[in-house]
Order: structure tokens, then sequence, then C-alpha cells
């Protein structure tokens, strides 16, 4: 299992693709295909069929999971794109912005 950079509730900044240069929130991180949903982003649609008679069908937006290496982390503190640092310490493994090195 692969460890990510990018976890749950980040805001991301996609790099490629058809949404590109636009920014979400992380729903859903999969790191054991190195893929994560993003909210609003990457959108498919489905179809499902009326259960009764007289009842209707539904058209459903999910937002499908898209690959790690075509986003960018967005530093919460500094909103600028950044690369992860990490730093041990005796609470744990912190998570550090390159660009103004403050703990995320």
């Amino acid at each position: 299992m692969a460890s990510l950079n990018i976890k749950k509730g980040d805001t991301v900044k996609v790099l490629s693709g058809k949404e590109k240069g636009k920014s979400g929130k992380v729903l859903e991180v999969f790191p054991k295909n190195a893929r994560l949903s993003i909210e609003g982003l990457n959108v498919h649609v489905r179809f499902s069929k009326a259960k009764r008679k007289g009842e209707k069908g539904q058209r459903l937006e999910l937002p499908s999971p898209m690959n790690v290496s075509n986003v960018i982390l967005l530093c919460p503190n500094c909103g600028k794109p950044t690369r992860v640092a990490h730093e041990v310490t005796e609470n744990g493994n912190l998570r550090k912005c390159k660009k103004c090195g403050k703990v995320m």
C-alpha cells in the first residue's frame, strides 16, 4: 500500500486533464490505486431505472477518482500550490509546506 501526501479534506489543484486549473476539496482517497475523488470535479453521469411503475428514473452525477499525479496540494496557510515536506517529531510525522514552511 502506497503512502500519499494528500489526505481527505485537503484542497488540491488539478494540473492536467479536462479539469485543468480547477481546484476542489478531496472527498475520498484510494491509496492502493494512487487515486482520489475531488468534490465537483471529474463528474460522470449515471442513469438509474425506475424501480416501480409510475416512478421516474434518476440522473446521478458521481465524482470519478483521478490519479494523484494529476493534482497538487494547495497550502491552507499561504494558498499556493506546493509539494509536501515531512518532519518527524515526538508527536508523529508532520506535513509541512515547502513554500512557507508552516505545518499543515
